[in-house]
Order: C-alpha cells, then structure tokens, then sequence
C-alpha cells in the first residue's frame, strides 16, 4: 500500500519540479542576466542659494554624491582643492516625500573635515576630491584628481564617516601615474571624477574622466575620448581589472567662446554583476549637454596588462556597452554641471529615485544643482516573467 501511495505522489512532485525546470532553462538562455532600466521619470529640481554660507565654510564645487539609507541623509563631496577651506564633504537631506524634489528640498545639515593619516587638515592644492562613495563600514571612499601639472597622483582614499580621518589609501596602478616627461599617465583634471561601489561592497570602481596620455586624445569636438574603468577588490584593497569606455562624440552649438570639455565624470554600479549607469558631461559653448547611460561589463575584454591602448590595435578590443537613457537637454530645465549621481530612497509607488547633483565650481554665472529622478529597474526574473506571461501587470 505505501509503494502505492509513493506512486501516485511522484507525478505531484513533476507539477512543481517540471516548471521550475522550464524557467530555469529559459533564464539561463535570457539574452541578458543583468538587471534594466526600463523607464526614467523627471520628478524635481532644487538648487542651493548661491554664495551658501554654511558652518563658516562656502557650499560648492559639489562633485559627487552617496546616499545612506539608513538614515536618509547624503554625503556630497566638494572639489575646492582647499582654496577657500579645507577638503570637506557636506551631509545633505533632500526631501522626496512626496515621490518628488521641490525648488527648497535641499538642506545642508552637516560638513565634516578631510583629515590624512595624522589627523591634519590636507594642504590647499594636495588634494581635488571628486568622487565620493559610502560603505557598509560607516565609511566613505574618496577619489581625488591630483594635479598632473604638479605630478600630484591620483588618490583613492577610505574616511572615517563620523571623524573624517584617512584609513586606508588604495594603491593606484603605474599607467595612471603623471610623470616627467608628460608620455603616460592622467591627463591634468582628467582623471578619478567618478567613484561607485556594489551592492555587496566587494569591489569598487572609478574611471578616467578622458584618455591616459599613452591611451589616445581628449574629447575634442566630434570626438570621443578612450576612458579607463579601473576595478578595485575591496577584500585585498588591491586593483584587478579595466575595461575601456568610450565617450561619444559630441557636436558643439554655437561655440563663441571656442572652449569645449568632455568626458565621463560618475558611475553608479546596480548590482553585483558589471551593469552601470554612467554620466557624461559636455560643456558645448553654450550650457552643458548631459547624457545618462545604462553600462555592462558583459563581453567587454580586461585590459589591466595593456599598458598603452596606442601600443596595440584597440580595434580589437571590446569596450563596455552602452545604451542612452536619457540626454538631459530633452527635460524642461536647464542642467547645470552635473557631475555626480546617485540611488535614493524608494518613492511612494515602490520605484527607485536617482539623485544628479552639479559642481558650479564656485562661479556666480553656476548653479549647485540637485535633479531627481522616478526609475524603473527590471530583473531578469521580472523580464523573464513578463515574457511569459505578457498579460499580467508586473
């Protein structure tokens, strides 16, 4: 009688095992495993007052930004180089309570103090902060630009959140290093503008804002430039891939002044698996073109062993992907210099908020520029799903 009842439940077990096969199949075959924007949404601007006096220190030059969810507060990183105070990031609290930003949603509630590893305040000129990104330790990592004029390296440094002292400087890579004779190297304010870490806080990734020097030109006006993604693995504190990113040309508009500037200034990892958002930013002549890109690793080739990208055939290497978003100058507002974004709180709906903040380097004519934005992001589970069953509202 048992091996009889064993018979009749051994079909119940197909009913479950059989589907989950099905699909298993078909995600393992999803042309793409990684998480999608699928839709962006803008939802605010905010600016702070200009000339902002805040705890004797003059808010500006806000590079880049990091968000802590747990007390829904964000750490904005100034790139003053300590000219008119010394190395600093501003704690920040912008309102998206009502699942959008307001004109007076910006509050600055705090500024903490670049300390080195003596506990001193970094010297005017050491350092030009760019990039900032939190941690799961209450830490913040920060990128500085250096000054390849000067043959000031590039920097990445970890902070104590609370004190603002240095813990730990990350080695940075020879072929990033200026040197003498100007062949090889960052190009001068160039260089690590861009800061993000995963989800799961194991690796790190900063970017160059144009080409090394031994890599190719700076953007120029119709031309892109070959950018470095430099990876870092958080568990040794070591570097151990790049990947080539190529910034898109970009047509100037009525360029009267004859200046122009381009290049990738921030990256925001999604998950855990190489996909990206990316900013690139163009001062065109006449305001500033901005782009929002959606970024994978997938396929693209690790060229850490590459010293000089004008040494081989680059053409046989195979850069990130990439996919536009959303160019900014589309949206009924006028984008300032944005140089930094990151995640948000989840809105009122469930949809993740992107917050785009601009550097008004201390200029009168500039704006400190907070954008927000409603995303919608897929995962392959999701994408999976509403491919099979197309009539339920996912």
């Amino acid at each position: 009688m048992q091996f009889i009842k064993k018979i009749f439940v051994f079909p119940r077990i197909l009913y479950f095992l059989i589907p989950i096969l099905i699909i298993s199949f078909v995600f393992t075959n999803f042309p793409s495993n990684g998480i999608e924007v699928t839709s962006i949404e803008f939802i605010g601007e905010a600016t702070l007052p200009k000339g902002l006096i805040f705890q004797k220190t003059e808010v500006g030059g806000l590079s880049g930004i990091t968000y802590n969810a747990k007390n829904n507060l964000y750490y904005a990183i100034s790139d003053d180089r300590g000219r008119k105070t010394a190395a600093r990031f501003y704690t920040l609290k912008i309102d998206l309570s009502k699942s959008s930003l307001q004109k007076n949603g910006i509050i600055p509630v705090g500024v903490t103090t670049l300390l080195n590893e003596n506990g001193q305040t970094f010297s005017p000129g050491e350092t030009d902060t760019e990039g900032i990104v939190l941690t799961n330790k209450a830490t913040v990592f920060i990128s500085s630009e250096g000054n390849a004029e000067k043959l000031i390296n590039p920097s990445i440094k970890e902070f104590s959140l609370s004190s603002g002292k240095e813990i730990v400087t990350l080695p940075i890579p020879n072929k990033f290093l200026p040197d003498k004779t100007s062949q090889q190297g960052i190009r001068n304010n160039l260089a690590f503008e861009s800061l993000t870490i995963t989800p799961d806080n194991k690796h790190l990734f900063t970017a160059t804002e144009n080409a090394l020097i031994q890599d190719g030109v700076a953007a120029k006006p119709n031309i892109g430039s070959p950018c470095r993604i430099l990876q870092y693995n958080l568990l040794n504190n070591q570097p151990e891939r790049e990947f080539l990113y190529q910034t898109e040309p970009v047509t100037p508009f009525l360029n009267l002044i004859g200046k122009f500037a381009s290049g990738l200034p921030d990256l925001l990892a999604l998950d855990n698996q190489g996909h990206f958002l990316s900013l690139e930013r163009s001062f065109t002549g006449l305001g500033f073109a901005i782009s929002l890109f959606q970024v994978s690793l997938e396929a693209a080739d690790d060229i850490h062993n590459i010293d000089s990208l004008l040494a081989v055939d680059s053409k046989n290497i195979k850069p990130v992907k990439k996919k536009l978003l959303l160019d900014l100058r589309k949206l009924n507002v006028l984008p300032d210099n944005i140089e930094g974004l990151t995640l948000g709180p989840k809105l009122g709906d469930g949809q993740q908020s992107l917050i785009l903040i601009s550097d008004n380097n201390f200029n009168s004519l500039q704006r400190s520029q907070i954008l927000a934005f409603k995303i919608k992001i897929e995962t392959p589970l999701i994408r999976l799903l509403r491919r099979l069953l197309p009539n339920i509202n996912l």
